[in-house]
């Protein structure tokens, strides 16, 4: 967010009532301008005759007062304050300061401070520096032109309202920058915490609820002629939907890892209950949690799009793992899936289930294509680095506890 967006947004919020108690309103030129007020001893002269040429002095005042006002509005707006309309009214306030302070010196000299003021409020980086020394040095020689060594006071205010101005206004600019980078940290915290558990609910409940009405599905079907089979569906419905209540609540606190062998045998329940003849084959060396973790929800959510939309008679799943490599392949021989259906399509195009599994994989390094197999049905593959896996998916948990 850009110091200006920054500070329009400060001023809505500030309006609105919704700014932090502590952080005050938001600073704008009304702050510079009571500073002003220097410059009455001036106004003084000229309303007392002790100015030659009062006219001058007049136009003078108004000009100065006028362009100090130009710059210090305009100093709180980053765009605004490095235009180059606004540094022309710099130079052109010094010009008007100089020449009031020659032409009349005395009280007209406080003029100097004044600008030292409004170039701290409107410069930034080194140019700041090197425009405080030059008004400084400006000030010392006029003011010892006009009143010797008491010019020297002269030169030491308008270096300190410079400069101090400028660390003030530069310090509340970034602390208000901070707090609005803060804000911005936050709500994206927020936002990939609602997206986590969007798709973790999406991916338990799309799941759980297939399972629940295929296994009802045949416990109906069972329950004519064959009341124990159909009774142990049912005690299998129970059994998942008491896991599904335990997943949901580690879903809701974000501490759910998954389990591929777990995993694995919901599958085959699930795809028998189905009347799908599950074919699962396993190889190579054992996984990291984080990596089962990630295949474990691929395994879920293919099987469940098997189940629900396939019309599949057979759903083979293989996993084959190397030391830093894991790949699962996840294919069913049916035809009732299409470019239309809710799960269908590649990878991350497709429904709301695999284009979170494709989220999931890309943070941790992998990939997941899905679609039509060449030799019929359909085909899920997942492939994952095992060892940027358990850390990217360790990162994300930690950053989820920690917000």
């Amino acid at each position: 967010m850009s110091g200006c967006e920054g500070t329009r947004a400060d001023r809505r919020a500030w309006r609105a009532g919704k700014r932090d108690e502590h952080a005050g309103p938001p600073p704008t030129g009304f702050t510079l301008l009571p500073w002003l007020l220097m410059g009455l001893g001036s106004l003084s002269n000229v309303l007392q005759g002790k100015t030659p040429n009062p006219w001058v002095g007049v136009i003078g005042l108004l000009t100065f007062n006028s362009l100090y006002i130009y710059v210090v509005f305009r100093a709180f707006d980053k765009q605004r304050r490095e235009a180059v309309s606004t540094r022309l009214a710099l130079l052109l306030m010094g010009a008007v300061t100089t020449g009031l302070a020659l032409g009349y010196g005395g009280n007209w000299l406080l003029f100097f401070p004044l600008l030292g003021l409004a170039a701290g409020a409107a410069l930034r980086g080194p140019w700041l520096g090197r425009t405080g020394l030059l008004l400084t040095a400006l000030a010392g020689a006029v003011s010892a032109y006009r009143e010797g060594w008491n010019g020297i006071n002269i030169a030491y205010g308008t270096f300190l309202s410079s400069m101090v101005t400028a660390a003030i206004l530069g310090l509340s600019e970034a602390v208000r920058e901070l707090r609005a980078a803060r804000e911005e940290l936050a709500r994206r915290a927020v936002e990939e915490e609602r997206l986590r558990f969007s798709r973790d609910l999406h991916d338990l409940l799309g799941h759980t609820l297939s399972v629940i009405v295929v296994k009802s599905e045949a416990a109906r079907r069972l329950a004519p002629r064959d009341l124990d089979a159909a009774l142990s569906q049912v005690n299998d419905i129970e059994s998942v939907g008491r896991q599904a209540l335990t997943e949901i609540r580690e879903a809701v606190t974000g501490y759910r890892e998954g389990s591929l062998s777990t995993e694995l045998d919901r599958a085959r329940s699930a795809l028998t209950a189905a009347g799908i003849e599950p074919v699962v084959r396993r190889s190579g060396p054992p996984l990291t949690p984080r990596t089962e973790a990630l295949l474990g929800w691929v395994v879920r959510e293919s099987v469940t799009n098997a189940v629900r939309h396939s019309g599949a008679t057979r759903c083979e799943i293989a996993v084959h793992s190397t030391a830093d490599h894991a790949r699962l392949t996840v294919s069913d021989n049916g035809g009732g899936r299409d470019g239309g259906a809710p799960e269908a399509g590649s990878a991350g195009a497709g429904g709301t289930g695999l284009k979170g599994l494709t989220e999931r994989l890309a943070a941790a390094g992998g990939s997941l294509r899905a679609g039509p197999s060449p030799r019929g049905g359909f085909t899920v593959t997942a492939e994952l680095p095992a060892d940027q896996a358990e850390s990217a998916e360790t990162e994300s948990v930690t950053a989820t506890r920690a917000t």
